[in-house]
C-alpha cells in the first residue's frame, strides 16, 4: 500500500456484463458455476494472437490460468489451481486468489486504532498464537467481485470491484475496492489496486498466485533459480508472526540479492527457515521511495522461461508451498506435491497494525489506496 495516497473521489460500482464477445474479442466471458446464494460466476478469458492465454473469474478474483512461452515458444499454463469453481469453494491453499481485506497475517486477530480496540474473525491458532490470515474466514478470495471487461489502448482489460462493509471481517469501515488486470503481449499481467473508505482501516492486498514454470502440476520448483532484491527479512517467531524486528541476510539462506537455486538452502540448519518449514517468509524490498521496481525474479533453466515481479510495495513474501501435502489434484489431474509451486506476494509486511516500526497500512477518508504489481515473462 502507497504512504502517500491521492484525494479521494467518489465510490464507483460496476455490474457483471453480459456476454460482449463481439464488442472484445480479445475477451471471451462464459459461466463458471453458480454460488450456493444462486448467483453466476463468470471466467474471463483474456488472449493475445501469439497465443498467450490469462484466465481470471470474478469469484475471489481468482486467476486460473496464465500461459507463457518456452525458448523454443512452447505455450505451458504456469500456475496452479483447480479445474473448476468448486475445487476453489472446498479448497485452502488461496491458488490464484485476490487477498484482502489484509494479506498475511494479524497477531492475535486483533489491532487498535485511534484508541479503539478491533476485534477480528480467528482464522487458526490459540492462547498467545491466535490469528487472522489473509482477510478472515471469508476474506476477498471467497467474493464474488462485479467485473467490467474492456479494451484499453488496444489490450485486453478485466476491472473487478467490490464493496467490503463496514464490520465485514472485523474490519472497520466501508471499503471500496477496484483491481484491474491489463494484460500483454510480452506476456505480462498488470494489476492496478485502487480502494477508498469511509472510516479509518487497514488495507493490504496482494494476489496469491502459486508458480511453477516448469508448467503446472510439473514436479517440484527446487531447481528454479530465484532473486529477491532485498537486504533485510522481517523476523519471525513461531506461526510465523513478526517480532517486530528485522534480520539482515548477509551470510544467511535469505541472502537471494543474487540469483540462487530455492533448492540449495530451503532445508538449511536456520531457525527462521525452521519457523516456516522452508521459504515462507517476507522480504524487506530496497524500495524506499515506492516505485514501480523489478522485487523479484524466477528461472526455470530446463524450459528457460523468467519470470519478473514488479512492484510498488515494500515488501514481498517468498512462500514455496512448503504445506502441500498431495491431498490436492490440479487442473491436468496429478496431485500437487510439497513444493510444487512458488509464491511471490507483493505487500507491507504481516503484522504491521500491531508493529509501530512498519509502515503503515492504515487508509483514512479522502485518501486513495493505490499499488500496482505486474508479473512479466520472458525467456534465457
Amino acid at each position: 500500500m502507497r504512504d502517500a495516497r491521492n484525494a479521494a473521489s467518489l465510490f464507483f460500482t460496476y455490474t457483471v456484463m453480459s456476454d460482449q464477445s463481439s464488442q472484445f474479442p480479445n475477451i471471451k466471458i462464459e459461466p463458471y458455476g453458480t454460488t450456493p446464494e444462486g448467483k453466476e460466476v463468470k471466467l474471463f478469458t483474456l488472449t493475445h494472437a501469439n497465443g498467450s492465454v490469462c484466465k481470471i473469474t470474478n469469484y475471489g478474483g481468482i486467476i486460473t490460468e496464465l500461459w507463457a512461452p518456452d525458448r523454443s515458444g512452447e505455450l505451458k499454463d504456469v500456475v496452479l489451481g483447480f479445474p473448476n469453481y468448486e475445487g476453489y469453494i472446498e479448497n485452502p491453499p488461496f491458488f490464484g486468489a485476490t487477498i484482502g481485506r489484509f494479506g498475511n497475517r494479524i497477531a492475535g486477530a486483533e489491532f487498535e486504532l485511534n484508541g479503539k480496540k478491533y476485534e477480528l474473525t480467528r482464522t487458526g491458532g490459540s492462547g498467545d498464537k491466535i490469528v487472522q490470515i489473509h482477510g478472515g474466514v471469508e476474506g476477498f478470495d471467497k467474493k464474488l467481485w462485479e467485473a467490467k471487461p474492456e479494451i484499453r489502448d488496444g489490450l485486453p482489460v478485466l476491472e473487478l470491484s467490490y464493496l467490503s462493509k463496514d464490520g465485514e471481517e472485523g474490519f472497520p469501515g466501508n471499503l471500496q475496492v477496484t483491481m484491474s488486470y491489463t494484460f500483454s503481449d510480452e506476456p505480462s499481467l498488470k494489476i492496478d489496486y485502487h480502494a477508498k473508505t469511509d472510516a479509518p482501516t487497514p488495507v493490504n492486498l496482494t494476489d496469491h498466485s502459486y508458480f511453477n514454470l516448469s508448467g503446472e502440476g510439473e514436479g517440484d520448483i527446487l531447481d528454479h533459480e530465484v532473486m529477491i532484491a532485498a537486504d533485510q527479512t522481517t523476523e519471525v517467531s513461531e506461526g510465523l508472526l513478526p517480532t517486530g524486528s528485522f534480520n539482515d541476510v548477509s551470510g544467511t539462506p535469505f541472502d537471494l540479492r543474487q540469483a540462487r537455486r530455492i533448492g540449495d538452502h530451503i532445508d538449511a540448519d536456520d531457525e527462521q527457515l525452521k519457523m516456516g518449514g522452508g521459504y515462507d517468509h517476507n522480504f524487506v524490498l530496497n524500495n524506499e521511495e515506492g516505485l514501480l521496481i523489478k522485487a523479484a525474479e524466477a528461472y526455470e533453466p530446463k524450459s528457460g522461461r523468467l519470470l519478473e515481479v514488479l512492484t510498488q510495495e515494500p515488501g514481498i513474501q517468498f512462500y514455496c508451498g512448503n504445506f502441500l501435502d498431495g491431498t490436492l489434484k490440479g487442473k491436468s489431474g496429478r496431485v500437487y506435491q510439497k513444493r510444487y509451486g512458488f509464491c511471490l506476494e507483493t505487500q507491507h509486511y504481516p503484522d504491521s497494525v500491531n508493529q509501530p516500526n512498519f509502515p503503515s497500512t492504515i487508509l483514512n477518508p479522502g485518501e486513495t489506496y493505490e499499488t500496482t504489481t505486474v508479473y512479466r515473462f520472458g525467456v534465457r
